[in-house]
């Protein structure tokens, strides 16, 4: 088997590192890498022998708790029995704040978006919300928003037990600090460099003199993941998972 970690390998491992300890995850609809990143780590949890994640991901009738869609998620949500989310938006900011209603000002948006839906409540009430945009463009990430969908933040006496704990992007891993508020660089993802990601990002960061290289994952879970994760992932996601073996099969792996 190849070592070589392919990009959006390293995205579902990372994701996979970040929902350690979880109990129960939920991913929505069109969320490919956030779901292999849940079903990994299911799998890690479950070879080391510890309470594994449950899985909620809409779209799939095999890794699905839900028998009411999304009013099911919003309800497990207001309940406290979801750890983690996943966001993403057509603008984020560095205040976390998330766009998905578009561009221009509202209402007379020169760009429409699909709407915000659930977002803002979410993102309110989910503990462990990761947002995640794999295009690492200042197109995408914004001084400032043109529409607040959900925002990353909010005033002291706004009760508010859910929010923002990362960003994960195709250049790098952010952490976000909710007192602060704003966003640390935690790692560069191998081929990127800082003066890189801070030219493709409309807002500032903090970061380390030298950030380290976001890890590639090893051998094992390598095999897990371009196995078992793999052939799960199909039921949902078979155009993505065509994707994912053609490239496979370029670094001579067989699946």
């Amino acid at each position: 088997m190849s070592a070589e970690t392919l990009p959006r390998e390293l995205l579902i491992g990372t994701i996979a590192r970040l929902l350690e300890g979880v109990r129960h995850v939920a991913v929505g609809a069109t969320s490919p890498i956030p779901a292999a990143g849940a079903m990994l780590r299911r799998a890690l949890d479950e070879r080391n022998g510890v309470p594994a994640a449950r899985l909620s991901i809409l779209g799939s009738v095999r890794h699905n708790f839900f028998t009411n869609g999304s009013a099911e998620l919003f309800d497990a949500a207001g309940q406290g029995r979801i750890d983690a989310f996943f966001l993403s938006g057509g603008q984020i900011d560095g205040q976390a704040n998330v766009n998905l209603v578009g561009l221009g000002d509202y209402p007379r948006s020169e760009v429409r978006w699909p709407g915000s839906f659930g977002s803002a409540y979410l993102y309110f009430v989910v503990p462990r919300v990761i947002l995640f945009r794999e295009e690492h463009t200042p197109r995408v990430f914004v001084k400032n928003v043109d529409f607040i969908s959900a925002p990353g933040v909010s005033s002291p006496e706004v009760y508010r037990p859910g929010g923002p704990v990362a960003l994960l992007t195709g250049k790098g891993l952010f952490s976000f600090d909710r007192q602060r508020p704003g966003f640390t660089l935690d790692s560069l993802h191998p081929g990127h460099d800082l003066m890189e990601v801070q030219e493709a990002t409309g807002f500032d960061f903090a970061h380390p003199a030298n950030p380290p290289v976001t890890p590639a994952l090893d051998a094992s879970t390598l095999g897990l993941l371009r196995r078992q994760v793999l052939n799960e992932l199909e039921e949902t996601y078979p155009a993505y998972v065509a994707d994912w073996r053609r490239d496979l099969a370029g670094l001579g792996e067989a699946h």
